[in-house]
């Protein structure tokens, strides 16, 4: 009997002591999985008002890591803080919104901090317009019995399809939306937001405040990063160590959920080949490129408020993106990597500026040829990745199935978890489509457009 105490005693006190552990120091996987719970959650509450329950559930932890299953999220509307935790005690994961610039995580807890960062300047609202899309909301649908049928397909929307719209000669033709979702329900993009950074560093270009063969990007590269030019990074060939993997704590995972300060995260990791002979010459697919490359652009402002109202000042407003929402860190540098949310719509918006070459009601946004040359072939990515963060092929194309085939001119932005805006430019097309769908449901949309296509050409 008093050994069966003795070990009880000992099996409590390892007990208490792991709580203790955990609570003090938790490993960083949990902290990762404690500070994507409170982002993601934040986020949706504040920018969709969608149910925190429902997203910690079903956007959270029905796809994700078995550990998220057991986080706990508290939302506290008043103050704009959510806060997640394994069980609800550890990881300690913060996440907290601002007008204008959505959800930052807070890895180190200081939200004093992120509230005394610069915000943007005040700008008048201005409401969308009235009638027919792209100026308004308004959609007139195409009769098309084959359109019909394909969109209604399952098997070509795709599992977890939350929006579908198609877009042709400048015209909403149809559209549809999972249940719960509809055409003013802000979506999140993930890695489609690369292409929206692009474009904004496109803007600079236009203005005269960047060049593409500009080099020396960040002032503490003092060695051979110093040669890394911005065409370098914008076709993710810039030869920085990067792992982008999501299973782990990786290089991407620890910058979006335990960095603070993204971009200087990003920017501290050596060189490949540290003689700078790889630069531009080797592909490697990297989040925090683009992170840096949003550090880059608004490094190029005097004023961090000016540069903070850019992105809606000089592409979301020209172009009616009235629900568009790029997120920034907690440092208030953009995170034109991952987090921009924005209306079905508004993301067609995009996809229908780039199809027309970055023209918008006659007026040329991008320098000429801009989008031309973001969708040409980078030679490191051997014809799979445009020059200017832009697919060349479609998501998931080389998983078991059929392959598609569509125009040689056809290029795409994709996104985790099943986002893509598919732009066709001979066909005066294109396909958004988003939705919650892991890459392990084998989807492929390319099958979807595909059979657009053939519906529209009939």
């Amino acid at each position: 009997m008093r050994a069966l105490k003795v070990l009880l005693v000992l099996v409590v006190a390892a007990v208490i002591g792991l709580a203790v552990w955990l609570y003090v120091a938790p490993p960083d996987l949990i902290r990762v999985g404690s500070g994507y719970s409170a982002k993601i959650v934040c986020s949706n509450a504040f920018l969709t008002a969608r149910d925190p329950r429902e997203v910690l559930r079903v956007d959270v932890q029905a796809p994700g890591h078995w550990l998220l299953r057991y986080m706990n999220v508290s939302v506290d509307r008043a103050t704009g803080v959510v806060r997640a935790g394994l069980f609800g005690l550890f990881g300690k994961g913060v996440a907290v919104y601002r007008e204008g610039l959505g959800c930052a995580t807070v890895p180190d807890g200081d939200i004093d901090a992120v509230r005394a960062q610069p915000t943007p300047k005040p700008e008048e609202v201005v409401a969308p317009g009235e009638g027919l899309w792209p100026a308004g909301e308004d959609v007139v649908p195409v009769t098309n019995e084959e359109l019909d049928a394909a969109l209604n397909d399952p098997a070509l929307a795709g599992p977890g399809m939350r929006a579908i719209v198609v877009v042709r000669d400048g015209r909403i033709v149809a559209e549809r939306y999972g249940d719960g979702f509809d055409a003013g329900t802000r979506l999140l993009g993930w890695s489609m937001t690369k292409s929206v950074t692009s474009a904004i560093i496109g803007r600079r270009i236009r203005e005269g405040a960047l060049e593409r063969d500009r080099t020396k990007l960040l002032p503490e590269w003092t060695d051979k990063r110093a040669d890394i030019a911005l065409a370098d990074m914008l076709g993710m060939a810039s030869d920085l160590v990067w792992n982008e993997g999501y299973g782990s704590v990786s290089d991407v995972t620890r910058m979006l959920y335990l960095e603070p300060d993204m971009a200087s995260f990003a920017a501290s990791n050596p060189l490949a080949d540290p003689t700078g002979e790889s630069i531009g010459k080797v592909f490697n697919y990297s989040s925090g490129t683009t992170v840096m490359l949003s550090r880059v652009w608004e490094n190029t402002f005097a004023d961090p408020a000016e540069a903070l109202a850019y992105p809606r000042k000089a592409l979301f407003g020209p172009l009616g993106m009235h629900s568009a929402v790029l997120e920034a860190d907690a440092r208030d540098t953009f995170v034109g990597s991952s987090y921009m949310y924005a209306t079905a719509h508004d993301w067609a918006r995009f996809g229908h500026f780039l199809a027309q070459r970055g023209v918008w009601e006659g007026r040329s946004l991008l320098p000429v040829g801009y989008v031309d040359w973001m969708a040409e072939p980078h030679p490191a990515s051997h014809g799979v990745y445009g020059r200017g963060h832009v697919w060349l092929s479609p998501p998931n194309t080389d998983m078991p199935g059929p392959k598609a085939e569509l125009p040689a001119d056809a290029f795409f932005m994709e996104g985790h978890d099943g986002q893509s805006v598919s732009i066709v430019p001979s066909e005066n097309l294109v396909v958004v489509r988003l939705g919650l769908t892991p890459s392990r449901e084998g989807y492929k949309v390319e099958n979807l457009v595909q059979a657009v296509i053939a519906a529209l050409d009939e």
